[in-house]
């Protein structure tokens, strides 16, 4: 028998993921957005606003559900009204949430027992952390489904085609232009990167009913960031020279943003440090960074009015700075450098 979806969202990144993989095997999927953006799969689109109680109500009379996969759930009062509306219509309810409802993160390593913001399912309050609302939203869902008929995913970094956030994309086209690349950290640090399409599977198996309760979904940590930038070196075919920069403190110090100016990026222990054990024990599987490099990349060239998100990344003027910068820093590092500035000084 046919399973039935309904994927809040479906357009962009994750939620696009999630309707491929859907269709691919053989789901009967539903979208109920907002935008006007195509879809290029053979889905019933409902348009609608999820903040409008008249167009909860319609999408609710317009069909009975197999599972929901939320991937725009951000005010937990709103996701409240949602699921209660759909509660009658739907057996389970996949939420996407993210690894930041943790206290502790980026800080400290976690795992799903580690304790988690506290935050009401009916506030309103937009004015309060991401990973707030999001425990917010976690609870609201739990509320109306409760735990038997609900699944949490809380994803780390996604990365991966249709990227829109554009943390990938930014270094592919920054290691394509070549030359002498500032890279973050130590190239031997572990990263936990996990592709979209990896993503989207797990949360059809959670869907259905594979994979029940919460799970963090991360990579298995396995790559390292040098991993990540070579990757994207041999994609892009270009003549790249990496300069690593692992005074992350100096890096900090020059108005650099952690995640942002440098995507993926940060300096905290914890950031990269995501137990995703009992998702991979349900059926989490992660492909080679290579792969999720190589897809990226070939979504990038043929998408040529892809805009880059203007918060991701530096300048090229700012890079080239920095390296100077950071070459004088290493001038006067130098042994010879030292016993010069001693000798003048004598």
């Amino acid at each position: 028998m046919t399973q039935r979806l309904l994927v809040l969202g479906g357009s962009r990144f994750l939620g696009r993921a999630i309707v491929d993989a859907a269709v691919a095997n053989g789901w009967d999927v539903t979208c109920f957005r907002r935008g006007t953006t195509a879809i290029s799969q053979p889905v019933r689109l409902v348009r609608g606003d999820r903040t409008k109680t008249a167009d909860l109500e319609r999408l609710a009379a317009s069909g009975q559900w197999d599972a929901i996969v939320d991937t725009s759930a951000y005010i937990p009062a709103e996701v409240h009204a949602l699921a209660a509306m759909l509660e009658p219509v739907a057996r389970r309810y996949v939420l996407v949430s993210t690894v930041a409802v943790y206290k502790d993160w980026p800080g400290q390593p976690t795992n799903e027992s580690s304790p988690t913001f506290t935050c009401p399912s009916g506030t309103r309050d937009s004015s309060l952390s991401y990973g707030a609302l999001k425990a917010g939203c976690e609870a609201a869902v739990v509320a109306v489904f409760g735990r038997a008929r609900t699944t949490i995913l809380r994803p780390g970094a996604i990365l991966g085609p249709h990227d829109y956030l554009g943390r990938l994309p930014w270094w592919l086209r920054r290691v394509q232009r070549g030359g002498r690349v500032l890279a973050p950290g130590r190239p031997e640090r572990p990263i936990q990167p996990i592709d979209v399409r990896d993503v989207a599977d797990f949360a059809l198996l959670s869907a259905s009913g594979g994979a029940q309760g919460v799970y963090n979904v991360a990579g298995p940590g396995m790559v390292t960031m040098a991993d990540l930038l070579n990757g994207c070196r041999t994609a892009t075919g270009a003549e790249a020279e990496f300069e690593w920069i692992d005074d992350e403190p100096w890096l900090a110090s020059q108005g650099l943003s952690p995640w942002t100016s440098l995507p993926l990026w940060r300096i905290e222990r914890g950031v990269w440090e995501v137990d995703s054990a009992r998702a991979r024990s349900a059926g989490l599987t992660s492909r080679a960074l290579t792969d999720t490099i190589t897809t990226t990349w070939m979504w990038l060239r043929n998408e040529p009015g892809y805009a880059p998100n203007p918060e991701n990344g530096i300048s090229p003027d700012l890079e080239q700075q920095l390296l100077r910068r950071w070459d004088r820093i290493k001038r006067r590092e130098e042994p010879s450098a030292r016993a010069h500035e001693e000798g003048s000084s004598g």
